[in-house]
């Protein structure tokens, strides 16, 4: 994660999810470090739209995954 006073704190977290095929990426956007935007795609290579589905709707119905990713970001901080 890198944070800068003109784009505010920008990071990546690699993970994967039981069950699916391929391993994802997430990137994480937030002015102020308090909300948090993101992206997210498959890490290498495209797998099915319905599993990313499924992981978008994971990270919106569950904060405590979406704040674990957040937290993995924040632990790589470079100053």
């Amino acid at each position: 994660m890198t944070h800068t006073k003109e784009d505010g704190y920008v990071g990546q977290v690699e993970f994967q999810v039981e069950g699916h095929k391929f391993p994802y990426e997430i990137t994480l956007y937030s002015t102020k470090g308090k909300e948090w935007s993101y992206g997210l795609h498959f890490l290498e290579q495209s797998g099915s739209e319905e599993q990313i589905l499924e992981v978008e709707d994971l990270l919106e119905e569950n904060d405590e995954y979406f704040d674990m990713l957040v937290e993995a970001a924040k632990n790589s901080l470079q100053n």
